[in-house]
This record gives C-alpha cells, structure tokens and sequence, in this order.
C-alpha cells in the first residue's frame, strides 16, 4: 500500500475527488463520504485507498462548475441566494445566517440552502413556522451535528434550518477542521452580495423563485 503522500496517492486523492464532485454535481450526492466509496469503486481503485478530505472534494466542485457549468451555475447560484435572501427576511427574529455550499458560492443546482437560526427553544420556530402556514419536516442532523434541523421544500430550493441556542452559537467553532474559515453571509451582507434592493426584488418576484406557502 502507497503511503498517503506518495506521489501516486496524491493522484488518486485528486482523482476521486474530482470524480466524487461529478457525483455531487450531476447526482445530487448529499453523504460525500459515500460519493467518496463510489468514486473509489468507480475508478477501480482498492477499497483502502487513501480518500480526500472534503475541502478537497470542495475545490474539485469549483473546479467542475468553472470547467462544465460556467454559464448556468452562476444563474443557480443566484436564484439560491435570493431564495435564502426571502427566508432570511421572514425569519430575521432568529438572527439568521446563511452557510454552506450557497453561502461559499460552489453550490450546485442539488445543494440545500443552509440557514442557521438561534433560538432558546427549537419548538419557538417550529411554532413560528406553523402560524405562517409553511409546511416543513423534522431532519436528522448529519454526522456529529447535534442541533435540531428542519427542512421547508419550496419551487425555488430546499431550505434547511438548523437551529442553534445563543450558547451553540457563541461556541461554534470559527474555522473549519482543515483550518479554513467558514463562509457565512448576515442578512445586510447577503443584501450587499445580490446588489440593489430593487434588483433583488424584481428578481425574487420571478415564477421560479416563488415560495410556497
């Protein structure tokens, strides 16, 4: 078996990786440590092969939008951050943050948009939801997460809410596992990055930007 820094190793971390971002990207893979396997098996390497790092897998998604994507990502991208833009604003008493994919920007067309709300008591914005009338579910937080998640399904994205209590939030840690630091944008800074009030709302009245009530 090659060491994990051998130069042939190396390759074949860049290999999965990219091939677990086309996964990601044309399949919608949500568990990337399965994307990861399949890519392995897919490539005909050993099941013990050294697998890359999700930041890895992250750039390989950049890389794959800019290659095969560069025309139509973007205009996915957006149509997600103003569909995160409009859930942030209905649910602004909860502080809400947008993360993940949408946030960083390699979000693909089957990417989530990941709000991060802070409430004392989860049930505080389940109940919030249910005076609105929008349907949502209850989800399991994936890998070592452990707040409470919701998922609301709407024309425009899938929006998933996970739901920190002030002190979650104040001990959330500021970097990544690999030393990165997370990408998350406020309510005024999603504002900035889409541009004009008056654009983002023009925009936002679109058929396929509507939400669901």
């Amino acid at each position: 078996m090659a060491r994990p820094d051998s130069p042939r190793a190396l390759r074949n971390r860049t290999r999965i990786a990219q091939a677990a971002a086309r996964l990601i990207a044309e399949h919608g893979f949500a568990d990337w440590s399965v994307a990861k396997r399949k890519a392995c098996r897919e490539l005909g390497l050993p099941a013990h092969e050294s697998l890359p790092g999700n930041e890895e897998v992250e750039q390989a998604l950049r890389d794959y939008n800019s290659l095969f994507r560069a025309t139509t990502q973007p205009v996915s991208l957006r149509a997600q951050r103003v569909a995160a833009l409009r859930w942030m604003e209905q649910l602004s008493r909860w502080d809400p943050v947008l993360t993940g994919a949408v946030a960083a920007g390699w979000a693909t067309e089957h990417s989530e948009v990941r709000l991060e709300l802070e409430a004392e008591d989860a049930k505080a914005v389940e109940l919030g939801l249910i005076n609105e009338g929008v349907a949502y579910a209850q989800v399991p937080a994936p890998g070592l997460e452990t707040a409470p998640q919701l998922r609301i399904e709407s024309p425009a994205a899938t929006v998933r809410l996970v739901i920190l209590s002030p002190q979650q939030r104040r001990n959330r840690p500021r970097r990544e596992r690999s030393g990165a630091s997370e990408d998350r944008l406020t309510l005024p800074q999603l504002r900035a990055l889409l541009g004009s009030s008056d654009e983002v709302s023009l925009e936002a009245s679109r058929p396929q930007t509507a939400r669901s009530r």
